[in-house]
C-alpha cells in the first residue's frame, strides 16, 4: 500500500512486461502523476501467469468495459499468448 493506494511491483524479465512498462500511460493519481500500465497489457499480464484470480481479473475487466480486446488480442499475438486467450474464451466467454 502507498498512500493507502494498493500497487503491485513486477520485475520487467520478460518482453511483455518491458513492452507493458514502454505503454505505460500517466494518469493523475490525487495530484501525483503516475505511469500505470494499460488494462490491456494487465489483461495479457495476468493471461500469461494463469492463475484462477488473474483470469477472474481479466473477466471483470472485459465486463466493465475496460478493455478494448481488438488491442488485447493483438498484443497476446505478438506474445505467442493466442492460446491463452482462446482457452480463457472457452472457459469464460461461451457459456
Amino acid at each position: 500500500m502507498i498512500a493507502g493506494w494498493p500497487v503491485q511491483f513486477l520485475p520487467a524479465g520478460t518482453a511483455l512486461l518491458q513492452e507493458a512498462l514502454a505503454a505505460a500511460v500517466e494518469k493523475d493519481v490525487e495530484g501525483t502523476p503516475a505511469r500505470v500500465l494499460t488494462a490491456e497489457h494487465i489483461a495479457a499480464i495476468a493471461l500469461e501467469t494463469g492463475r484462477a484470480k488473474d483470469k477472474a481479473r481479466v473477466l471483470q475487466f472485459i465486463e466493465a468495459g475496460a478493455v478494448d480486446l481488438n488491442r488485447l488480442r493483438e498484443i497476446l499475438a505478438h506474445h505467442g499468448l493466442s492460446s491463452a486467450w482462446q482457452q480463457f474464451e472457452r472457459q469464460f466467454r461461451e457459456q
